[in-house]
């Protein structure tokens, strides 16, 4: 599985408004891979820390509510954590979301890393959303407390924005 350009140099801080998007390449499921190049139209792309945790499947719980709205102005909803993709088709199943979940999984984080959010002393992700417009430049970021739900009102103001 290919992920982010090791030679990519790796943010201290994550992304933000006007920085390019890197590149990703990453499993949706076991044998399916998700390239952010293929993805056409503004892309929201929620990192989270980990499945099953009670305040991530709330945040996914509103972005699958909230799915039709980025869907009316052309967006993607994409999730990312750093458990495997078998981990995400149980919990995609489990919390009955429809937007994939892609596994930044080996090697571990290498994605978040790219875009500022990985989280050393856990090896998890932080709790960001970056909306991405067609050309895939962040358009808008937020990095929220891991325990709290950042909602979908700030993702959806961006997104309805690029419209």
């Amino acid at each position: 599985m290919s992920n982010a350009s090791s030679s990519v140099t790796q943010p201290t801080s994550a992304l933000t408004k006007g920085d390019v998007a890197p590149e990703f390449a990453l499993a949706a499921t076991p044998d399916q891979m998700v390239r952010l190049s293929e993805i056409r139209g503004p892309v929201v792309l929620i990192f989270y820390p980990a499945d099953w945790s009670p305040v991530c499947g709330d945040e996914l719980s509103m972005f699958e509510a909230a799915v039709g709205l980025f869907a009316d102005h052309g967006a993607q909803l994409i999730g990312i954590s750093v458990d495997s993709s078998w981990c995400h088709l149980a919990y995609k199943v489990d919390r009955k979301l429809s937007f994939p979940l892609l596994a930044d999984f080996h090697p571990k984080g290498a994605v978040a890393k790219s875009y500022g959010v990985f989280r050393d002393d856990d090896d998890t992700t932080e709790r960001a959303i970056f909306v991405l417009d067609a050309q895939h430049k962040v358009a808008w970021s937020y990095v929220s407390p891991v325990g709290i739900s950042p909602g979908v009102n700030g993702a959806l103001r961006a997104v309805e924005a690029l419209s």
